[in-house]
This record gives structure tokens, C-alpha cells and sequence, in this order.
């Protein structure tokens, strides 16, 4: 599925659908990829070992480009779909400004889909293969080698 990623502004999330399941791509903000590292130490799979992302996105940013996040929007508990909470997840986890909240069972991600300590879900957020088509626009569903 290509995805024109053009017009998503700074904190923005655009939902599509690949094979029946919801995908979110966000536009990060330079506050929000700062903030990442900040809290490495309250999460789970902090430098994503699990094998939920291609290995293009095995990195920080769990993403190809830092400011682009894309993912399956399924919490890992149960297959519920979290909330994205830009400018109030505090309330779940203090000192973290965005992030994704799943109300069903209380897990908690971060802005690169990583999981909190402490809550149902056992695993990161899936990242599905995608890459860049070109400047503008993403394909979700491949990796470009595979294309």
C-alpha cells in the first residue's frame, strides 16, 4: 500500500489499513526523538532485541527515518488498538509527554513503540516492512529489496 507521507505535520497520525490491520505513521518533532533516550530505564525492550521490526528498523528511532515512525497499531497483549495520546500521556507514565496508551488492559508505548515496564504487553509494537518510494510517499507492506 504506497502512503503519501507529504502533508503529515509534526505530531500528526495518519491511520491506513494493510491486510485487515490498523498502521499509524506519525510524524515525530525533534522534542519527541530527544525525548526518546531520556527513558530507556522504564522500559521493557529498550534497544528492541525482540524481532517485532525489520532489521532496517532496529535502531533508536525504530524507524528508516527518525522523524517518520510507522507501525501496526495492535497492542501486543491482546490485539486491542491503544489510543495515541500526543500531548497527555503524562498522565500514564510522568515526564513523558506523547505516547500510545491501551485502555483495555492498561499497556503503555512509547513514541518508537516500545513497551513500559509493568504492563500486560509483552512485547514492542510490530513495525511492518516498508520503505521510502521516494521523498513523499512510503510503501507499507515490503521491504525495497523485496519490492
Amino acid at each position: 500500500m504506497e502512503v503519501d507521507v507529504s502533508k503529515i505535520e509534526p505530531g500528526q497520525l495518519l491511520r491506513v489499513e494493510w491486510r485487515g490491520k490498523p498502521v499509524w505513521i506519525v510524524r515525530r518533532n525533534q522534542a519527541t526523538l530527544d525525548d526518546l533516550a531520556k527513558h530507556d530505564n522504564k522500559l521493557r525492550d529498550p534497544d528492541s532485541a525482540e524481532p517485532q521490526q525489520p532489521e532496517y528498523a532496529q535502531n533508536a528511532y525504530r524507524s528508516i527515518k527518525p522523524e517518520l515512525f510507522v507501525a501496526v497499531g495492535l497492542c501486543t497483549h491482546l490485539g486491542c488498538s491503544p489510543t495515541y495520546l500526543p500531548d497527555s500521556f503524562g498522565e500514564q507514565v510522568q515526564g513523558i509527554t506523547s505516547g500510545f496508551f491501551c485502555p483495555c488492559h492498561g499497556s503503555k508505548f512509547d513514541m518508537a513503540g516500545r513497551v513500559f515496564q509493568g504492563v500486560p504487553a509483552p512485547l514492542n509494537l510490530v513495525i511492518p516492512p516498508y520503505y521510502y518510494v521516494n521523498d513523499t510517499s512510503i510503501l507499507v507492506g515490503a521491504d525495497k529489496e523485496g519490492a
